[in-house]
């Protein structure tokens, strides 16, 4: 509720984050195991580090992806700024974008030695520049290749390796195309092979129309569980609610969800609960929004500017009397210079139950 005693008593408010400060910190020391049955997927630009410890306060068993990175920037950028993480977001994978498979065996061995949980290679993304580094979807044309990558990042890490595809590329059946494929990569030794369910257009679509336009097919990734019953196959592309991926998960071994985990968070809070059959880290949005500000305080003090990481929160209430004046006062305020955690805290008030709040900080 707008102008909510509780955001504003600094006292109460303290009591509230030391309390999710001990929790978040506990949460970081326990690892959880390695599970492939539902997965947020790697996406550019939006999947970031501050992206995923916000993700990790809603599940605690989704594996979640880092955004791609290729060989060339970990091999020759800011390996820290790239690469490092917090541990409160395990598990995590890394994905990676190459095609030279002593590169990639290097970047999966630097990888490893970060922490990651896994090592993934995109062999999914259409875009023009991606094609020009031949990498991404253009090397469904080159299975032995890719296969010859796989080996190489086996032999180089103890991680599990596993590789993002599509179920083809432009005049390809799917039915040859991605069956020769899984049988390369899984001779090659891969741990899991994740399908995006429709075919990538190299030419003639937009990577963004790469995701709407091609029709799913996920009856081919059916198809290919049945034929490789011992290959651990995920499923994506167009996963829209939990509920859908469960149903899902009764053909395939896994779910990987992209945009709709993005755009309404909220759903997240469901997984540990439908899917593992274990309690939700928080019971609502509001006690999750409010555990990711000590994170907020923390990356503040690094010289992260507060837009970085609320542009991650902002689909987080849905159906909530507020949500809309929360997303606005972020989208507003955030972005200004010198935006600090009052900010976040002003948001909330809008949408915060302030009895049960109340409750929840006396008890």
């Amino acid at each position: 509720m707008r102008g909510m005693p509780v955001m504003r008593n600094g006292l109460a408010l303290d009591r509230y984050l030391r309390h999710f400060r001990y929790m978040t910190e506990a949460a970081s020391i326990a690892r959880t195991p390695l599970s492939r049955r539902f997965c947020v997927a790697p996406m550019m630009e939006w999947t970031d580090r501050h992206c995923r410890f916000f993700h990790r306060l809603l599940t605690r068993r989704a594996l979640i992806y880092t955004e791609m990175l290729t060989t060339g920037a970990v091999l020759n950028g800011d390996r820290e700024r790239l690469l490092g993480f917090d541990a409160f977001e395990q598990p995590v994978a890394l994905q990676l974008g190459g095609s030279d498979p002593h590169a990639l065996a290097q970047s999966a061995r630097i990888g490893e030695g970060f922490g990651y949980t896994e090592i993934n290679l995109n062999i999914g993304c259409p875009s023009d520049r991606v094609q020009e580094g031949r990498f991404g979807a253009c090397l469904m044309a080159e299975p032995a290749l890719v296969a010859d990558c796989v080996a190489a990042m086996k032999a180089a890490v103890k991680v599990p390796v596993t590789v993002k595809c599509r179920i083809g590329i432009d005049e390809q059946d799917p039915d040859e195309a991605l069956f020769a494929f899984a049988a390369a990569v899984n001779t090659a030794g891969a741990d899991a092979l994740i399908v995006h369910a429709r075919k990538a257009w190299l030419k003639g679509l937009s990577p963004r129309e790469n995701r709407d336009v091609p029709p799913l097919d996920y009856d081919c990734v059916r198809r290919l569980k049945r034929a490789y019953p011992d290959f651990a196959i995920v499923l994506n592309g167009g996963i829209a609610s939990l509920e859908q991926a469960q149903s899902e998960l009764v053909q395939v071994d896994g779910v990987m969800m992209g945009r709709a985990a993005y755009r309404e968070p909220w759903r997240l809070l469901g997984v540990d609960p439908l899917l593992y059959g274990e309690p939700a880290p928080f019971v609502s949005p509001q006690e999750a929004a409010l555990a990711l500000i000590p994170y907020i305080e923390r990356e503040l003090g690094k010289g992260v500017p507060l837009h970085a990481i609320t542009r991650h929160v902002l689909g987080l209430f849905r159906a909530i009397p507020g949500a809309r004046a929360f997303r606005r006062h972020l989208a507003v305020e955030a972005v200004k210079p010198g935006a600090n955690t009052s900010v976040m805290a002003d948001a909330l008030a809008r949408v915060l139950d302030r009895n049960a709040d109340l409750a929840h900080i006396a008890a």
